[in-house]
């Protein structure tokens, strides 16, 4: 469903507008707990068909979106998170491919027993509703949520970013495409026609109850401005600050492979590492070499003051260095004594995102495992695994890294809940 800006005069036609969209959601979500896993599977199978055959005019979309904000000054990072390319709608594609071939979650009964008056109760998976996902700068976010909603059988409110509005209106035209040819609703999955950011405030109330879930994806600031105002239960998902422990007994090759990546992969992701954490007993031989590898790749380090005994070029850190998500060439370095000291920095300066430790030490790797609370814990592999795709999922709505309904990648199984079927036989309760 989309509609042209020049409708929207005033905050009483916003309203309309976005009341209308979530009872239209509300509605099509009730056909979709009821759709045939075929239909679904229809629909994605067109989804990404579409995605594929109008790739340029994705990236026509995109490359209007970049230009502006580039114009805008947009720093680096952000415009890497913004940018599509061929291989990233490629890369989309095959998530929707992926999305499609993964179980159908809906109605699988994950439990079922009997009592001693003959009762039999079922837990049964069902859809969560209408989930509103509002997110920042990534177009591929908006395919990735939509299709994951329509596995999951709940329609969805995208509301994207002024940044990425085009792109994100070409990826939508795609995906009502796929809806439109498996006969579903094409406010299955709804697109927010508006860059007026008053539209984010009038999704955060609800929408007199047409809402059930908000699952923000950007910034600090919006995750912030998400929690405090919702009047609806919402996945958060907080900023990556995400730490690489190595610890004495990592094999430096691996070690240093996997820092690598983890910064430097795509240091615009919430699953790049921002901090580097060297144990003492190590250092002589870990701490210099991975230093001058980062700061020879372009990245900047910022650290302790053995950080910066050991390369010239590192800068001292400050104090809010160790809770920054930079997004960016940075990462802040410094020496621990050992992995107790590792998990007690992780514990007062991590994000509960994405941690990863680099050891042969099978104890300390447990240890680390058990103890560090992230929703996603490493052991001699990349931060940059944080990902729905990577976990099999297809794709992902977002890592959530709070610890109530879901955690970590949230994928199709994750955007149900449950309810109990109960079968008698006549019984009542004495």
């Amino acid at each position: 469903m989309t509609a042209p800006l020049k409708a929207i005069e005033g905050d009483a036609d916003l309203t309309a507008l976005m009341t209308e969209l979530a009872t239209n959601a509300r509605a099509a979500a009730r056909v979709l707990s009821l759709a045939p896993p075929e239909q679904k599977d229809r629909a994605l199978q067109a989804m990404e068909r579409a995605i594929r055959q109008h790739a340029d005019a994705i990236l026509a979309a995109n490359a209007e979106d970049v230009a502006e904000a580039r114009a805008a000054g947009t720093t680096g990072a952000l415009i890497d998170r913004l940018t599509l390319t061929p291989a990233r709608i490629d890369a989309m594609a095959d998530g929707i491919a992926t999305v499609r071939e993964i179980p159908d979650p809906v109605g699988v009964v994950t439990a079922s027993w009997q009592r001693p008056n003959g009762m039999t109760i079922e837990r049964v998976r069902v859809p969560l509703g209408v989930v509103a996902v509002i997110f920042e700068s990534r177009p591929n976010v908006a395919a990735d949520a939509g299709v994951l909603c329509l596995k999951s059988g709940n329609a969805v409110i995208l509301r994207g970013g002024s940044d990425s509005f085009r792109s994100c209106r070409a990826i939508h035209q795609c995906l009502a495409q796929g809806l439109r040819e498996a006969g579903l609703p094409e406010a299955s999955i709804t697109l927010v026609p508006t860059r007026d950011r008053a539209a984010v405030g009038l999704l955060l109330t609800g929408l007199n109850g047409a809402i059930d879930v908000i699952v923000p994806r950007g910034g600090k600031s919006l995750v912030a401005r998400v929690e405090a105002e919702a009047r609806v239960p919402v996945f958060a998902h907080l900023e990556g600050v995400n730490h690489v422990y190595v610890d004495r007994s990592a094999d430096l090759d691996m070690a240093k492979s996997i820092v690598l990546n983890a910064k430097m992969r795509r240091t615009g992701v919430c699953g790049a590492a921002e901090t580097l954490l060297v144990d003492r007993a190590g250092a002589d031989s870990n701490l210099k070499p991975l230093i001058d590898m980062l700061i020879d790749a372009g990245c900047e380090v910022r650290g302790d003051e053995a950080a910066q005994r050991a390369d010239t070029r590192v800068k001292p850190a400050a104090e809010e260095d160790w809770d920054t998500e930079y997004l960016d060439a940075i990462i802040a370095a410094r020496v621990v004594d050992g992995v107790d000291a590792a998990i007690a920095h992780i514990r007062d300066h991590g994000s509960h995102h994405t941690d990863a430790i680099v050891a042969k030490d099978a104890k300390a790797a447990q240890k680390f495992l058990n103890e560090v609370d992230s929703a996603i814990v490493l052991h001699n592999a990349s931060t940059q695994f944080a990902d729905g795709g990577e976990f099999g999922f297809g794709a992902e709505i977002g890592i959530a890294t709070g610890k109530f309904h879901a955690r970590g990648p949230v994928g199709a199984e994750q955007l149900t809940s449950f309810k109990y079927r109960v079968h008698g036989t006549g019984q009542t309760r004495p």
